[in-house]
């Protein structure tokens, strides 16, 4: 099984290769420029056999697949009535606000974040607050202090997103417990998107699901999955939430009603075939990610000193600190010298972007070096 990279996805309507032209280089929205893996494409091949493509519910071998998985990984038992399957997370974090967030109530999260986690409480009329998590030197770390001024006693969730979206930090259990603990004395449930857990870079960390840290946070969580990021399958529309408490699930379940379709089956198909076989896939995956971040870093430190950038334990997203060159709106800068980067003020820190860099480092070399070129023109 070997990591395939496909050079050019305009032709097939990429939206991470169409929405610029076609001499600008994405490496912005978050997917990943690599054939899935060959147990993926074989499922689906026989599932295009069947030739029908109806209404169709998880069948109980994918069932037992998720509930295998989370028991292997996290040594978490999952009950099957727990899971509940969804076309995708972001819908799942906007379904959270309207399901535990009534009138006069609030949501808070932690910046930067993934900019649906500032969108969706606005969707749905719901006040957001935010505090921002501590950075030093490039390492992040959950600010409690800053936490603890902005929830109040009308804070009914907290949405968390573990491993981090954009700074790639997995969140250590002493983390998890006192952010829990803030959350449960004001009776806020936690809504934590964890699609990145198995894209963990540093061999030395572990992924911990704050659901499993003890029952009572269980009771207070609702923990968003999805095999999408992983193995590459956005388009195919399929996720699940983990909500263990009967009337917290009973809640989301009622929030979801006429808004929120069934994962696709296609989708379900892929997900199950990935999570059955495609390790193998994924551990390729994982050491050409890691081989990336280092070209990154050494790029970086040997050729745009002002830009401050620390390899992250998890996803395969670089956050990038770009205050140092005092440009006015450095994704636009950058945009116009040919390359496309997630904006920074979109997760509500500017002066900063976000470069995906799950592509070939011939790809990313390039994007690079059109960096450098930009960078020596201001410095």
């Amino acid at each position: 099984m070997s990591l395939e990279f496909v050079p050019n996805r305009r032709s097939h309507g990429s939206y991470k290769w169409k929405k610029y032209p076609e001499d600008t280089l994405p490496l912005w929205v978050a997917d990943m420029d690599f054939k899935v893996a060959n147990c993926i494409s074989e499922a689906l091949q026989k599932a295009h056999e069947h030739a029908l493509y109806g209404y169709t519910l998880p069948k109980k071998e994918l069932i037992g697949t998720v509930i295998n998985r989370l028991k292997d990984k996290y040594d978490w038992q999952v009950e099957a009535s727990s899971i509940v399957w969804l076309p995708g997370v972001v819908p799942a974090l906007n379904i959270a606000c309207r399901a535990f967030v009534s009138k006069g109530e609030n949501v808070i999260t932690s910046t930067p974040i993934y900019p649906p986690f500032l969108e969706a409480p606005k969707f749905s009329e719901k006040t957001l607050y935010t505090a921002d998590l501590k950075e030093n030197d490039g390492n992040y770390e959950m600010d409690f202090d800053a936490l603890k001024k902005k929830i109040t006693d009308r804070t009914s969730l907290y949405l968390l997103c573990n491993p981090h979206n954009p700074v790639g930090k997995a969140f250590s259990k002493e983390e998890l417990l006192k952010l829990a603990e803030i959350c449960l004395d004001k009776n806020a449930i936690i809504c934590s998107d964890e699609i990145h857990a198995d894209l963990l870079l540093d061999e030395n960390t572990l992924h911990t699901p704050i659901a499993t840290l003890s029952q009572e946070i269980a009771d207070r969580s609702v923990t968003l999955m999805s095999p999408s990021k992983t193995f590459n399958t956005p388009g195919l529309g399929f996720a699940f939430a983990v909500i263990p408490n009967y009337k917290v699930r009973k809640r989301f379940l009622r929030a979801m009603k006429g808004i929120v379709p069934y994962p696709l089956q296609l989708g379900m198909i892929a997900g199950h075939a990935a999570y059955e076989a495609g390790e193998p896939w994924l551990n390729e995956l994982l050491d050409q990610l890691r081989k990336n971040q280092e070209l990154i870093k050494n790029f970086i430190s040997e050729h745009m000193p002002k830009i401050k950038y620390k390899p992250a334990a998890a996803t395969y997203l670089a956050w990038l600190d770009i205050r140092g060159l005092k440009l006015e709106n450095p994704y636009h800068f950058f945009l116009k010298n040919g390359v496309a980067l997630s904006n920074g003020k979109d997760f509500g820190w500017p002066g900063f972007l976000r470069l995906n860099f799950a592509t070939s480092e011939e790809v990313l070399l390039q994007a690079l070096e059109r960096l450098h070129k930009a960078y020596k023109s201001i410095n």
